[in-house]
């Protein structure tokens, strides 16, 4: 355990019998995959966002903070550190602009924008987590992703708070530039921007958007899209080409929905995931050539 008596001491007087140590994380992800956290709590506010982390900077302990639990796959040893699992989820409306704490559903605030007749995050109907992660992430779907959308993030650091404009997030396919430079950093809120619609309109298009998801992509225990497409192709149809749908390692399973999707049937674990993963890689590599990237993030001790 790298979590000391007196940042647990601090944790304690400052979130009482919230901060839990030895918390199984497989309570808390979409896989319902992952290991004890040396400590863990809920965070209600943005307030408990900074507390939190000015715990963990000043004691130098690894801090995870977790939206949704998808996209993610903590080890089985589980994370020498600090979870917080982000539930401050405040958000304000100012015509076509948006202020979102970053532990907001992405779902919920697709069908709130929808209702005002705000277009632009329909893309996000099926998209489970959080907006601080889907920012963090440049998260996306049908044609859609968060840096059609974002304005500004604002986040805490051990230095202050500070605020990144769309354009300094730097977003790329998947990705930001807290994501690929692992920035000590925890997004607090984000800022988007959107256009008027009819509120008829954009839920037709969500009501599209659920429908192929419901065609296309399993039901179930998932992660989500295990790899990221490469350019002009797609993960799952290389992985299915590889002949590995229906594919077990363990209580886990390679979709036979969708290629690009990791099932837990029950009792799986991250390294039933992480094996899987990896024969995926090896064998579209060996058939196709191809360098599949993991769009997944492998969180604790591997």
């Amino acid at each position: 355990m790298t979590l000391s008596e007196a940042a647990l001491d601090q944790l304690t007087a400052m979130f009482g019998d919230q901060a839990l140590p030895d918390e199984p994380l497989a309570k808390h992800t979409s896989a319902r995959i992952g290991g004890p956290a040396d400590a863990f709590l809920i965070a209600q506010s943005v307030d408990d966002l900074r507390a939190a982390a000015k715990i963990a900077w000043m004691d130098e302990l690894p801090l995870c903070v977790l939206g949704g639990g998808s996209n993610i796959l903590i080890s089985d040893a589980g994370f020498r550190g600090l979870v917080v699992r982000n539930q401050a989820e405040k958000t304000r409306f100012d015509g076509t602009r948006v202020i979102a704490e970053s532990g907001a559903s992405s779902i919920l605030l697709a069908r709130r924008c929808a209702k005002r007749g705000l277009a632009g995050m329909e893309w996000a109907i099926g998209v489970p987590g959080t907006i601080g992660g889907a920012a963090y992430g440049n998260a996306g779907a049908h044609g859609g992703e968060m840096a059609g959308i974002v304005t500004r993030v604002n986040l805490a650091t051990p230095q202050g708070d500070v605020s990144l404009s769309g354009g300094e997030m730097a977003f790329g396919y998947r990705s930001s530039i807290l994501k690929r430079e692992r920035r000590r950093s925890v997004i607090l809120s984000v800022e988007m921007s959107f256009k008027p619609d009819n509120p008829q309109a954009i839920q037709a298009r969500m009501q599209e958007h659920t429908d192929y998801r419901k065609r296309t992509q399993p039901p179930g225990a998932t992660i989500g899209s295990m790899f990221k497409n490469p350019p002009g192709d797609y993960a799952g149809r290389l992985i299915e080409a590889a002949g590995l749908k229906g594919r077990r390692i363990g209580g886990a399973e390679i979709s036979a929905i969708h290629a690009n999707f990791f099932l837990n049937l029950g009792g799986a674990t991250a390294g039933d995931v992480k094996a899987l993963a990896d024969l995926a890689r090896g064998e579209v590599k060996a058939q196709s050539g191809v360098d599949l990237e993991l769009e997944v993030e492998l969180v604790g001790e591997w």
